[in-house]
């Protein structure tokens, strides 16, 4: 079987230039809808998102180029919501209940305080207790901790990161049941590189093999406290041999655990009923028809609609791969805060 694409809706939206006052466009209707991986629209943009919302749809910007994409609500039935300081948006849960809304969050909860890599987020002991008030709100099978990425610098050893890791650990393990992780990717992502060596940090490097082994022994020990399912995002090697599977932020596992109440949702992930994964029981990928085509091969995730936007994330961190440069960013948010201040909330993030 192979996946045809999210349907495709008629979708009017308005239009001064038209004597009826709107037009029609095709959008596409996803089922699943990411909130996002360009940038922490909790954090930053929670009154955009329930605004669009309301509206029905957004409209999607290509970093690459390309015509725009419009995206209907019409058939949404779950949000997955990644970022680093969810406080903001926690006020917004109950409409969502109410709207019946199905949604889970991918907390990035690293610990970097120290050497200022993360300069604009709250102290990590205030986004450990949001995290552990998130999860008494909705569930702690709903809140994934992800520690991302996994740096090494001058700076930074190995131990160092596992002494980071597990003075997060200790106090949130009990408040989730899944951590995803990542090891940093300099060959893919060269400005993330330059970002870090432009702020200091010297001898920024990617992992060795013996790195990666002593990091992933440690983290297994830590793990025998915590019983988390642990995984690595975006990893192409075997970790199986120290209990990490290859990760799958919007899981499979994840939403038919949390979710099997919704029809909807079980007919995608599971037509005719069939619940076969190509894969194995302690390391669930999805069938090969709903991994994500927009992914990196390694990515196991399932297929869902991204709607956030490049160069728009305020938090800064120095690794970022999502902004182009600071002057864009402050640019884009300050346009963004402007119209919010007025009430508008374009169809997308940037106005």
């Amino acid at each position: 079987m192979v996946w045809n694409g999210w349907e495709h809706l008629p979708l009017e939206i308005a239009n001064p230039d038209s004597p009826t006052g709107v037009r029609t466009v095709e959008a596409i209707a996803p089922l699943i809808v990411s909130a996002s991986r360009s940038t922490d629209i909790p954090a930053l943009f929670g009154d955009w998102f329930m605004a669009r919302l309301n509206a029905g749809y957004v409209k999607w910007k290509s970093p690459f180029g390309g015509s725009p994409v419009y995206v209907s609500y019409a058939k949404t039935r779950l949000f997955v919501f990644w970022s680093k300081n969810p406080a903001p948006f926690l006020p917004h849960l109950d409409t969502l209940d109410r709207a019946g809304y199905g949604y889970y969050f991918l907390y990035t909860l690293n610990d970097y305080d120290a050497e200022g890599l993360e300069p604009r987020i709250p102290p990590v002991d205030e986004r450990i207790r949001t995290f552990i008030r998130l999860s008494k709100r909705i569930g702690k099978g709903r809140v994934v901790w992800r520690f991302d990425p996994l740096i090494l610098s001058d700076q930074i050893t190995v131990s160092d990161l596992l002494e980071k890791v597990r003075s997060v650990g200790d106090q949130i393990a009990p408040s989730t049941r899944r951590l995803v992780f990542s090891f940093v990717d300099i060959r893919k992502y060269r400005k993330v590189e330059r970002n870090l060596v432009s702020q200091g940090f010297s001898g920024v490097r990617e992992f060795t093999d013996r790195e990666r082994a002593e990091f992933c022994t440690g983290l297994a020990a830590l793990n025998t406290r915590w019983g988390l399912e642990i995984s690595a995002c975006g990893e192409n090697g075997d970790l199986s041999p120290y209990g990490i599977s290859k990760g799958q932020c919007i899981s499979y596992s994840l939403i038919t655990e949390e979710f099997f109440k919704d029809a909807a949702l079980m007919g995608f992930l599971r037509p005719g009923g069939q619940q076969a994964l190509a894969g194995s029981a302690d390391s669930p990928i999805p069938a090969r028809y709903l991994k994500d085509p927009g992914q990196r091969n390694a990515c196991s995730c399932i297929v869902s609609k991204d709607i956030g936007q490049y160069s728009t994330c305020m938090h800064l961190c120095a690794y970022c791969y999502a902004n182009s440069s600071t002057a864009g960013v402050i640019a884009n948010y300050q346009r963004y805060r402007e119209n919010a201040g007025r009430g508008i909330f374009p169809d997308t993030i940037t106005g």
